[in-house]
């Protein structure tokens, strides 16, 4: 290992100090798996070009191990070549390996198979789960390692695990520990740190030593009280010693600045360089919807898009990382404090907060949090605010540390350069007031034009200075650049030509198993799984755990599609003989939601359990209540389920009932119209339900006695119902991984040439091959009842779901956008267009094409 005090990084109080530079770092997400290796320069270059000076970058475990024992860190795999062009670049990196990365990822990176190893425990200081970590480990620290800041590379600290906190770990100090010894054993010696998603910093660190706590902040950006919650947690970690350092974060600079002005010196908004999820990678569950799908365009809205254009928030970013570069160690050493004396006639800080600079001066942020501009009056100068903004007002900054005389009194614009003259950067009017030997000096500057930067010579006394304001578009790169400019792309084409293949769309290969085995288990960890069985006798089925996107046929009539994430569902049989059924996975959970049970880290993808319902009784009566020593009394007063009255509203009781069960069979009790959670105990075992997912199973033997506790709340509790259950036996099941799938879309085939619109059969599938002009391309596509997935260049571009009242809720960035990259483009690209139930009839109405900025 390298001697600690020899090494170029290191970590302070005042943040992450490269080469012994003392700097507030500003770091954008950029994700190589997230984009073509082609485009990995071109993007780190407009990153650069920003004045980003790091780059958060995850490690995704199932990106690199692709099935059990098999990796990858080849073509757009090999991350130790995307590190390598950061450092050209120069750009610092933030490695965050993981294990688990949430990210929007399937999985949260964890591979799905884990799953499958009988008493591992995800996320838990326990061996089974700590030796896969190993082999995890043992492949991605190395790379890291080589690449280290005191070694010549890029990476300047290594985050270990993410958002912990979050999460329900049992011991997190010994797991914690675990990851840290690992990582300390391949020779990490940068600093190590661990994230807190809501705050608690010894539940994202395990109060482990040698790990610094780091904080993800996701506030509303308009909220008034941001600035108070984040002076307490700088006050908290600097009374340890260390830095502030914000991990994630929203990505308005406005935020930023609020964010900067209270004590934070490492600014890491996450995804301000947006990125794609080709193929089956996004997760599942996203954004507090149970079940919502991440879009494969993976957009929040930063500063660069998914395709790479850039938005305007690229001009605030040169602006914020100039004013941070300039002020330098000042601003890294600074001590936050709330500033008082601040007034303002539009919404603002509740608790605004100041920066004493080290050295002397004072850096005070004022937000506009409206969209209408403002003023306000700071230290009894009146001061103009643009709409939803932050000025960072400086005050009585000695300019002799920049070679300058006198001293900076006030400027209500941005102080970007101070090298041999005063250069400030504004959308509104400023004030700039000098002093020298002949005292001070009051500049008034109205707002610049873009193009059009105010110069002025100010005297006072002897002393002289050059004030030059710019338009904040006008500021330059570090490297002189203009900074990130976006071509003007011509109108969307319309695509109306398509070739329908001659290409089945499965081989048909099955395999014969007596219950329906999960994807994972026959090896599809991305992919399809189809299924078929005899239902013949049966009036209606009862299917559990099924997930994600579920299609189901009964005697080849197709149903609607079920997106349930594991929640029990009944399906009506109607004189049906055999059920088909394929099971797509969209993603594996990135998330710990116990509302859904395919919602759960860890969960497994396939039909679930099958059962024909042999049986149903009522059982919503005879429930006894206990409510404690002020409610019901002994003997317990005997109740419908949910339907005892009080005026003691949110307080629990307990409803008891002995189940008609036969002690032999399976059965499923299902309380209609559950108003919230309740907790269900049979067995000496208890469980939460949820509203979400209203059904218990019980196999042989269990359920005889049933308690149930429940908040009281004054509405009708719904009912009851006891299903007897048989199991459906005997299928055939094919398994199609995405690798099946990809050799499928790459075969030859001969057509027939077609003019779209294009109309199927509900449950029909077909290939198509389109023709796309050269260059990169945002594909989109109308119609309804369909599902469509794009491959192009050996890989799946991504899925899209047309108009369809099964489809779930997307979250991210634009569900109806594809990408093909230019280096991908051959000139067409195949499509597999599944036609759904429900609705119209399925119909492709056309495809166009929009160039992209590569």
């Amino acid at each position: 290992m390298t001697d600690l005090s020899t090494a170029t990084v290191r970590l302070g109080r005042s943040g992450l100090v490269l080469d012994d530079r003392e700097e507030t770092l500003l770091c954008a997400s950029l994700f190589y798996f997230r984009l073509p290796r082609e485009v990995w320069e071109a993007r780190l270059a407009q990153v650069r070009a920003t004045g980003y000076r790091a780059i958060d970058v995850y490690l995704p475990w199932n990106f690199h191990e692709t099935a059990p024992g098999a990796w990858d860190f080849e073509g757009r795999r090999d991350v130790g070549a995307f590190l390598d062009l950061a450092h050209a670049a120069g750009l610092a990196v933030i490695a965050r390996p993981g294990p688990y990365i949430c990210s929007e990822w399937d999985g949260g990176a964890l591979p799905s198979w884990l799953a499958l190893e009988d008493g591992l425990q995800l996320r838990q200081a326990e061996p089974k789960f700590l030796a896969q970590v190993g082999r995890w480990f043992d492949q991605a620290m190395p790379i890291l390692a080589e690449r280290q800041w005191g070694r010549g590379g890029s990476v300047v600290a290594v985050q270990l695990e993410n958002e912990l906190d979050f999460f329900d770990t049992h011991d997190r100090h010994a797991y914690l520990t675990a990851l840290r010894d690992m990582a300390l054993g391949h020779g990490i010696d940068v600093p190590l740190v661990a994230c807190a998603g809501q705050g608690d910093l010894v539940g994202a660190t395990g109060g482990v030593e040698g790990v610094a706590p780091a904080f993800n902040f996701y506030p509303d950006d308009r909220s008034p009280f941001v600035e108070a919650e984040v002076r307490r947690y700088a006050d908290l970690v600097g009374a340890q010693g260390l830095p502030l350092l914000v991990t994630e974060t929203n990505r308005a600079h406005t935020t930023l600045r609020r964010l900067m002005a209270s004590g934070a010196t490492l600014l890491a908004p996450y995804l301000q360089a947006s990125g794609y999820d080709f193929g089956y990678t996004p997760s599942t569950g996203n954004w507090g919807d149970p079940g919502g799908f991440m879009t494969h365009d993976y957009d929040f809205g930063g500063y660069l898009s998914p395709v790479g254009e850039a938005r305007a928030e690229s001009a605030e970013a040169r602006v914020l990382a100039a004013l941070a570069r300039t002020l330098g160690p000042a601003l890294a050493r600074a001590t936050t404090v709330e500033a008082r004396g601040i007034s303002a006639d539009v919404p603002t800080s509740a608790s605004p907060s100041q920066l004493v600079l080290d050295g002397g001066g004072t850096l005070t942020g004022v937000p506009n949090l409206g969209d209408e501009p403002g003023t306000a009056a700071v230290g009894g100068v009146s001061i103009a605010l643009a709409p939803f903004s932050c000025a960072l007002v400086l005050r009585d900054l000695p300019l002799a540390g920049f070679g300058l005389p006198g001293t900076l009194k006030f400027a209500s614009a941005d102080l970007v350069s101070a090298d041999g003259g005063l250069e400030f950067a504004s959308r509104v009017p400023s004030t700039i007031v000098l002093e020298g030997a002949g005292g001070a000096q009051v500049v008034e500057v109205d707002a610049p034009q873009r193009g059009g930067s105010v110069v002025t010579e100010v005297a006072s006394g002897g002393d002289r200075w050059t004030v030059v304001v710019h338009h904040p578009e006008d500021v330059a790169a570090p490297d002189g650049a203009p900074g990130v400019i976006s071509p003007a792309l011509p109108e969307p084409e319309s695509l109306t030509a398509a070739t329908r293949l001659d290409l089945e769309t499965r081989t048909g290969e099955t395999t014969a198993h007596e219950l329906p085995p999960t994807s994972e288990a026959i090896g599809v960890y991305r992919g399809r799984t189809h299924y078929a069985a005899s239902v013949a006798g049966a009036t209606e089925l009862l299917i559990e755990g099924a997930g994600d996107i579920v299609d189901l046929a009964l005697d080849g009539t197709a149903l609607p599609s079920l997106a349930r994430f594991g929640a029990t569902v009944r399906v009506p049989v109607d004189g049906a003989s055999r059920l088909e059924a394929t099971v797509e996975t969209w993603g594996h959970a990135n998330f710990d939601d116990s509302r859904l049970p395919g919602l759960a880290i860890g969960s497994l993808r396939g039909l679930g359990r099958v059962w024909s319902i042999a049986s149903s009784e009522d059982v919503a009566s005879l429930w006894t209540v206990g409510g404690g020593a002020q409610w019901a009394g002994d003997p317990a007063p005997v109740r419908t389920l949910a339907g005892w009255s009080s005026t003691r509203i949110g307080r629990p009781a307990t409803y008891r009932r002995a189940l008609p069960v036969d002690g032999t069979s399976h059965y499923a009790l299902h309380l209609a119209g559950l108003q919230t959670p309740v907790e269900i105990t049979a067995d000496g075992a208890s469980a939460i339900v949820s509203p979400d997912d209203p059904w218990v199973h019980f196999g042989p033997g269990e359920g005889r006695e049933v308690a149930i506790t429940m908040a009281h709340w004054p509405v009708d509790g719904g009912g009851a119902t006891l299903l007897r259950l048989e199991a459906v036996r005997d299928w055939q099941v094919e398994a199609q991984a995405d690798h099946a799938l990809l050799a499928l879309s790459a075969k030859d085939s001969a057509g027939t040439v077609i003019e779209l619109p294009l109309e199927l059969e509900a449950g029909e599938e077909v290939w198509l091959d389109v023709p796309v002009p050269a260059g990169g391309r945002s594909l989109r596509f109308e119609g309804g009842q369909l599902r469509v997935s794009a491959f192009a260049n050996g890989e799946l571009l991504g899925r899209v779901w047309l108009d369809d009242a099964a489809r779930p809720k997307f979250t991210g960035g634009d569900p109806g956008r594809l990408w093909i990259p230019g280096s991908w483009n051959t000139g067409a690209v195949r499509l597999l267009v599944h036609g759904t139930a429900g609705g119209d009839r399925p119909r492709l109405e056309r495809v166009t094409a929009a160039a992209s900025p590569e």
